[in-house]
C-alpha cells in the first residue's frame, strides 16, 4: 500500500483497476538485414494488426462520438492500403537491405515533410497528421509494444497519464473510467475541466503517478482531497467505499435544489450559470440545475472538425442549444484559438509564448472572414432564446470597439437581407487580460457585461503559468492583488448600470464564493457539477456579512493565506 498525493481536480471517489494511458517507447537501431522478404512479411503482419484494431476503435468510436467522428479512422485504414506508400517502403527493405522500421521511418517522414509544406492546403496538412499517428501504430506492432486507446476501455478503470489532452478526454466512456489521475496539471487545466464536466473524480498534478503506479494495479482515487492509495487493504476499501456512500447522500440532498432561485441566508437573489463547450452539454446544464449558460467555448465546434465549420453548422449548434435552454441566457464566447488550443487546418505562426501572442480576438479581428462567418450564425439563431456575445482576450477600448463593429455590420446587412436577428443581444467581453481590469470603468461605457476569466486574469497578473507546476504555488485567486481586480470590475460595471459574471474556476470554488458574494458578482458561471454545491453554500451566507468579509479581504489582507483564514473565520 502507498499514498499518492496530488491536487483535487473532481468531487468524487471511486475504487478500480489501473489503466496505463502512457505513450510507448518507438525507439529503434537501423540494422542491415539478409532476408528482405521476412522483413516485409514482418511489416505486413503489422500492418493486419494495425488494421484489424483500427476496425475496432472505428466501431467503438461510431457507437460512442458518432460516424461523423469515426471518418477519422477510416482516413487511417485508407493510409494502411495506400499502395504508394507501402511500395516505396518495401522498395527501401529490398534495395538497401534495411529492417522495416528503419524503411517504415524514413518513408514516413519524406510523406510528412512533403504535406506539411502545402501550407495553402489545410487538407493536406491534415494528411500528415494522418500519416504520423499510423506510422506510430505500425511501428508499435514491428517493436511489439502496445499503445493505450481509451476509446476500447471496456471495464472499471481508474486512468493513469502524464497528462490529458482534450482528445484523450473525448474518448473517455463514463460506465467505464471511473476516475482519472495525472502527473501534471492544476485545478485549472484542460484535463481537470474535463473530468468535472464528466463527473468523474480526478487528480492532477500529483507528479509521479505514472512511475509510482502499474498497470492492473488496484487505485483509490479520492477527488475531495487529492489522494489516491496503490493496492490498497480490504479495510481501506471497506473505509472509502463509506465514504463514497457519504458523498453520494450529500449529492442526493443537493439535488433537491435544482429547481429552486439561488438565495443567500438573507434573501438576495444571485444567478448560477453553467460552462458549457457543446450543446450537448446542455442536458448537463439542465440536470444540474443551472440558470444560464454563463460561457459557450465555441473554439470546440472548431476543434472537433476537420476544417473551418461553416455557418450553417455553427447555427445548428448555437441554435441547437439556445433553444435548449428554454428561454435562459446563453452567453457564447467568440472563437477562443491559439495559445494551447491550437487547429491542425489552421496553421498559426510560431511563437516564443502562444499564450501572449496571436490568439482569440486578435485572431478574429485578423482573419475576419472566420470571425464574421461566426457572427451570423450567432445572430441568425439570437431569435431561439436568449443570446449573449462575448469576445475573449480584450486588451483595450479599441479592440472591443472593432470587435463591437463586426458585429453591428453583420447584423445590419442580415437586417437588410430580411434575416430575423433578436433586438434584445447583450454584446459584452472577457475580463481576463490586467491592463483591461484597470480600465474596466472606460470599457463598461460600450460593453453590455463583463464575464471575468479567473483562469487567465490569475496567471497573467500573478506572471506564472497556469500549466506549470513549479509555480503553481502562485496559482492563487484569494490573493488580494486578485480580489482587487475583480473589485473594480465589478464595481465599474455596476456604476454605468451593467452586470459582471465569473466563467473561471474561481466561480464554483467554495472557499472564493462568500468572498465573490461579498464583492456583489451578480452571476456565476461553473462546471455544471459544482452549481448545486454551490446553491446549497449560498443558502448559509448572509450578504451583509459577506460584503465585510470581502472589505477586510481587499483593504487588509497582505497574503492569500490571511485571506483564507479571514473566510474560515466568517463562514464557521
Amino acid at each position: 500500500m502507498k499514498k499518492l498525493k496530488g491536487i483535487a481536480a473532481s468531487d468524487g471517489i471511486a475504487t478500480a483497476k489501473a489503466y496505463m494511458l502512457v505513450q510507448p517507447d518507438l525507439s529503434f537501431e537501423t540494422t542491415s538485414i539478409e532476408d528482405p522478404e521476412a522483413e516485409i512479411a514482418r511489416l505486413d503482419a503489422a500492418v493486419a494488426a494495425s488494421k484489424l484494431e483500427l476496425e475496432g476503435i472505428k466501431k467503438k468510436a461510431s457507437e460512442n462520438l458518432g460516424e461523423e467522428e469515426a471518418q477519422v479512422f477510416e482516413a487511417h485504414l485508407t493510409i494502411l492500403s495506400d499502395p504508394e506508400l507501402f511500395g516505396q517502403i518495401n522498395a527501401k527493405i529490398t534495395g538497401e537491405k534495411v529492417n522495416a522500421e528503419a524503411a517504415l521511418k524514413d518513408v514516413t517522414d519524406m510523406f510528412i515533410g512533403m504535406f506539411e509544406a502545402m501550407e495553402d492546403n489545410p487538407y493536406m496538412q491534415e494528411r500528415a497528421s494522418d500519416i504520423r499517428d499510423v506510422t506510430k501504430r505500425v511501428m508499435a506492432h514491428l517493436l511489439g509494444v502496445k499503445i493505450p486507446n481509451p476509446a476500447l476501455i471496456d471495464q472499471e478503470v481508474v486512468i493513469i497519464a502524464h497528462d490529458l489532452t482534450p482528445s484523450d478526454t473525448a474518448q473517455l466512456d463514463r460506465r467505464f473510467v471511473k476516475g482519472f489521475i495525472t502527473d501534471i496539471g492544476g485545478r485549472t487545466s484542460h484535463s481537470a475541466i474535463m473530468s468535472r464536466t464528466l463527473e468523474i473524480p480526478a487528480i492532477v498534478g500529483s507528479g509521479s503517478a505514472t512511475a509510482d503506479i502499474e498497470d492492473g494495479q488496484t487505485i483509490i482515487i479520492d477527488g475531495i482531497n487529492g489522494e489516491a492509495i496503490i493496492e490498497p487493504t480490504e479495510e481501506q476499501i471497506t473505509e472509502y467505499q463509506a465514504k463514497a456512500a457519504e458523498f453520494a447522500a450529500l449529492k442526493a440532498e443537493w439535488d433537491l435544489l435544482k429547481e429552486a432561485q439561488t438565495l443567500t441566508l438573507d434573501g438576495k437573489e444571485f444567478i448560477l450559470g453553467a460552462n458549457i463547450g457543446t450543446p450537448k452539454d446542455v442536458v448537463g446544464a439542465n440536470d444540474n440545475g443551472a440558470e444560464a449558460v454563463g460561457l459557450f467555448r465555441s473554439e470546440f465546434l472548431y476543434m472537433d472538425a476537420s476544417e473551418l465549420p461553416t455557418e450553417e453548422e455553427q447555427f445548428a449548434a448555437y441554435k441547437e442549444a439556445i433553444e435548449g435552454m428554454e428561454g435562459k441566457q446563453v452567453v457564447v464566447r467568440t472563437m477562443d484559438i491559439g495559445g494551447d488550443k491550437d487547429l491542425p487546418y489552421l496553421p498559426l505562426p510560431a511563437e516564443e509564448n502562444p499564450f501572449l501572442g496571436f490568439r482569440a480576438v486578435r485572431i478574429s479581428l485578423e482573419r475576419q472572414d472566420i470571425f464574421r462567418t461566426q457572427l451570423r450564425a450567432l445572430l441568425r439563431a439570437s431569435v431561439y432564446g436568449r443570446l449573449a456575445v462575448m469576445f475573449p482576450m480584450i486588451a483595450t477600448v479599441q479592440e472591443f470597439k472593432d470587435a463591437k463593429a463586426v458585429f453591428e455590420e453583420e447584423k445590419a446587412k442580415l437586417v437588410a437581407e430580411g434575416i430575423a436577428v433578436s433586438d434584445d443581444i447583450e454584446v459584452g467581453m472577457m475580463m481576463e487580460v490586467p491592463a483591461a481590469a484597470m480600465i474596466a470603468d472606460k470599457l463598461a461605457k460600450y460593453a453590455d457585461f463583463f464575464s471575468i476569466g479567473t483562469n487567465d486574469l490569475i496567471q497573467y497578473t500573478m506572471a506564472a503559468d497556469r500549466g506549470n507546476e513549479r509555480v503553481s504555488y502562485l496559482y492563487q485567486p484569494y490573493n488580494p492583488s486578485i480580489l482587487r481586480l475583480v473589485k473594480n470590475i465589478i464595481d465599474a460595471s455596476h456604476a454605468e448600470g451593467k452586470w459582471t459574471g465569473m466563467c473561471g474556476e474561481m466561480a464554483g470554488d467554495q472557499l472564493a464564493v462568500p468572498l465573490l458574494v461579498g464583492l456583489g458578482l451578480d452571476e456565476f458561471s461553473m462546471s455544471a457539477t459544482s452549481i448545486l454545491k454551490t446553491r446549497s453554500l449560498m443558502k448559509r451566507l448572509d450578504t451583509k456579512k459577506m460584503e465585510e468579509l470581502a472589505q477586510k479581504a481587499v483593504n487588509d489582507c497582505e497574503t492569500a493565506e490571511e485571506v483564507l483564514a479571514l473566510v474560515e473565520e466568517y463562514t464557521k
